[in-house]
């Protein structure tokens, strides 16, 4: 059996020393300039892992400004054959509520300023029409529905460019178009993933209804820090609990 190794980005405290063993921190440079933040490396539950901070560790980097490319490729550098992104969204669905986990299947890419492939000297369509990886889906499912989380088990995301928020007629409009929820972060990082054939899942926290919803506030980073700090705990357990779950023989991505 080929063996597995975790790519972690966001964190979510798994970084913990009482979680993580064997744990260092590496830093590394790539052809597209150096990741987000040093990678953590070490063992959960036995299983080999390595955690990127995808704004940085003190969430310094804007969206516009993350090195995806760098922050993918030295994720594959490391040997990482999944990865597991946890990311805040904005809920564009009365039924996603603040708290509650999606784990989205489809995105809508509305970024602007992003490179999106490492393919700049050649031509290379890359299938795109289902970006995530099902298998890990069916996993995060099945762990949500052991430990009674609220959770919808497919959903789209649309990634806008930021650092803003949307406004009302955008947030209508992306519903139209069908969107579940929006952030920020998921493209190209799910594009770049399957251009390196690494089995990738977003795990998407709902924290606001975005702008859309009357009689709700319309989203800040305060509310979206709240929400994420009281269900941190809440994303660790589900990590802890796929992690063990991941056999590389289930999955054909790439």
């Amino acid at each position: 059996m080929a063996k597995v190794k975790i790519g972690i980005i966001g964190g979510s405290g798994m970084d913990d020393p009482q979680l993580m063993k064997e744990r260092k921190e590496k830093k590394v440079k790539t052809p597209y300039g150096s990741p987000s933040s040093p990678l953590t490396v070490g063992r959960i539950n036995g299983v080999e892992t390595v955690i990127l901070a995808r704004h940085g560790k003190d969430h310094s980097i804007y969206p516009t400004g993350v090195n995806f490319r760098a922050n993918l490729y030295a994720l594959k550098e490391q040997g990482c054959t999944h990865i597991l992104a946890t990311t805040a969204v904005g809920s564009l669905r009365e039924k996603i509520k603040p708290g509650d986990l999606v784990f989205v299947d489809q995105f809508i890419d509305f970024t602007k300023h992003r490179p999106l492939t490492f393919h700049d000297e050649k031509v290379i369509h890359t299938p795109m029409a289902e970006p995530f990886c099902k298998s890990l889906r069916s996993l995060l499912i099945s762990s949500a529905k052991q430990l009674q989380l609220r959770h919808h088990t497919r959903g789209t995301v649309v990634t806008i460019e930021g650092p803003r928020f949307s406004t009302k007629s955008e947030s209508h409009m992306f519903r139209k178009l069908g969107a579940d929820v929006i952030n920020m972060s998921t493209v190209p990082e799910v594009i770049l993933a399957r251009e390196l054939s690494i089995c990738y899942q977003t795990i998407a926290m709902s924290t606001d209804y975005d702008c859309w919803k009357e009689g709700e506030e319309p989203v800040t980073w305060e509310m979206i820090l709240s929400i994420m700090n009281k269900n941190a705990a809440n994303v660790k357990k589900l990590l802890l609990k796929t992690i063990l779950k991941i056999n590389h023989t289930e999955c054909a991505c790439g």
